[in-house]
């Protein structure tokens, strides 16, 4: 339970959070409102904790009006019965003293007991062409593609991460106290415990692929008409949400397998467009690749090493007749011979 408003070194991040949890706390925002406060939330991985804070003590002052006002009862009781005894003892000092310090004891140990833990908040990233594997306080493990962030904050009655751009797969520890939500530009999904992939790259539809046990997956605004109910999803599903609308399939084994070849430094691509096979070697590397448009629709298949783009470029080459430059500052240019 906080004591004290929670302070950061930015006061005027300090003012908007407690201007926030104001308003979340006094009415219900409109839509024009809840995109403000996204877009606040998205400005600095640290603005959701201090929301999270202020929220929280204006939740543990609600909480400690009622046993304050009852405290103040009860001394105006004692005051009363004691003013009408006759005759009066007389306290000294050392006894007074002893007497109050007790009291202020129970009364901090009755808010300490109260008191729920303060939220867990890490920060992950991962830079081009790596990848880690990291396990959280509350046992989940976490694997992140390269270029890769997210944050996560572990609170006592909700697990929360935001992956603002990239690839994660999830083994989410079992708790049904504790949903597990990640939230991402693309919509959110909501679990209690299972193993299941999203992927929530800049310019590409938001793509969730489920390996074990079931998710609930709510699309936002990248999906028109489709913010209501959440898509359900069980073990081998996989849903694509993008301005183009909502897909959901399920995959057998062997294309589940290759859709979650990245976790092994693989991807595998099934008649994929070239333009989209180069755009997913070009996040990886962080390298500038650009194709002709006579070449962009040029259908992709096979399994590639994620690591080895020299490699790719090198097979596609003859494959599909293609002829493959690089300039001084190391950007590639593909074309059509």
């Amino acid at each position: 339970m906080n004591h004290s408003p929670p302070r950061s070194a930015d006061a005027a991040a300090d003012e908007q959070a407690s201007l926030w949890a104001a308003r979340l706390d006094g009415s219900v925002l409109s839509a024009d409102d809840r995109r403000a406060l996204d877009d606040w939330l998205a400005r600095h991985p640290g603005h959701r904790a201090l929301l999270s804070s202020y929220c929280q003590f204006s939740a543990d002052l609600e909480q400690r009006l009622p046993l304050l006002e009852g405290i103040r009862e009860q001394s105006a009781e004692i005051r009363k019965k004691t003013n009408s005894a006759q005759p009066r003892p007389r306290l000294r000092w050392p006894t007074m003293a002893r007497v109050a310090l007790s009291a202020a004891a129970a009364v901090v140990l009755v808010f300490w007991l109260v008191r729920p833990p303060a939220p867990q908040v890490e920060s992950l990233t991962t830079p081009v062409a790596q990848r880690q594997t990291v396990t959280l306080a509350d046992g989940s493990r976490v694997e992140l593609n390269a270029h890769t962030s997210l944050l996560v904050e572990l609170g006592a009655h909700e697990r929360r991460v935001r992956l603002a751009d990239g690839e994660a797969f999830f083994a989410v520890t079992k708790d049904a106290a504790r949903p597990f939500v990640i939230e991402t530009p693309g919509g959110s999904v909501r679990v209690t415990g299972t193993q299941f992939n999203v992927r929530a790259e800049a310019d590409a539809p938001l793509e969730v692929t489920v390996l074990e046990g079931s998710v609930q997956v709510r699309p936002g605004a990248t999906a028109p008409g489709r913010d209501s109910a959440p898509f359900a999803l069980r073990a081998g599903d996989q849903l694509v949400a993008g301005p183009a609308g909502i897909a959901v399939h399920p995959l057998a084994p062997a294309a589940l397998a290759d859709a979650l070849a990245w976790r092994q430094g693989q991807i595998v691509f099934n008649g994929a467009p070239l333009r989209e096979a180069l755009a997913r070697f070009a996040r990886y590397h962080g390298r500038g690749i650009t194709v002709t448009a006579d070449a962009a629709g040029l259908p992709v298949g096979g399994r590639f090493s994620l690591d080895d783009l020299d490699g790719f470029l090198a097979g596609i080459e003859p494959v599909l007749h293609v002829h493959v430059t690089r300039d001084l500052s190391g950007t590639v240019r593909v074309s059509t011979r």
